[in-house]
């Protein structure tokens, strides 16, 4: 009875310092399934603002380029992507708030606390064009994936974001919007 009983003990001390199993490995994180989209600018608000831009998934997340016109020249205009893909209302509000599928705090691209789709201000030059070289971060394009951008709009805003000023940057009215079509 005594043998058994310190082979339970044994057995029961065993079981109790074994180490627990690996977690699982982590899921792979999104990657972008298409390789290029664009967004045509059109005019939203009463203003002559309008652009094509392209987007191409890059490193770490989307590449935006191309041109926006009929801005104030030498000016600064908030930048950012936008939740819906709907540039039906006159004043574009039918694109709805920044993208933020993290729920974070609006702040500057590349701070700790941004929404996924804040950008930094485009410029425009003496001519009111803005040549946009523009890098999202931590953003997919196509798949499906919570942060995927495609199919959501681009938006340009009327005065410059702030960078803090919640939920917005202070950007003022939307100038011009076009949603992100995946063409490859």
């Amino acid at each position: 009875m005594r043998t058994a009983l310190a082979s339970f003990g044994l057995l029961a001390l065993a079981a109790c310092s074994s180490t627990p199993p690996p977690p699982p490995p982590a899921a792979p994180a999104p990657v972008s399934t298409a390789q290029q989209a664009t967004a045509v600018l059109a005019s939203a608000s009463g203003s002559r603002v309008s652009g094509k831009l392209t987007l191409a998934p890059m490193g770490d997340g989307v590449h935006i380029s191309g041109e926006v016109g009929g801005l104030t020249p030498n000016g600064q205009f908030g930048f950012h992507v936008h939740e819906k893909g709907d540039c039906s209302a006159v004043d574009a509000t039918s694109a709805g708030a920044h993208f933020n599928p993290t729920d974070s705090a609006h702040g500057r691209a590349g701070t700790a606390s941004h929404h996924a789709g804040d950008m930094d201000n485009i410029a425009s030059d003496a001519g009111g064009v803005a040549k946009v070289n523009a890098h999202l971060r931590g953003v997919t394009l196509g798949g499906g994936a919570g942060n995927d951008i495609a199919g959501r709009a681009v938006i340009v805003h009327a005065a410059p974001d702030d960078y803090h000023t919640q939920p917005t940057g202070n950007a003022g009215a939307r100038l011009a919007c076009g949603v992100i079509k995946v063409v490859q």
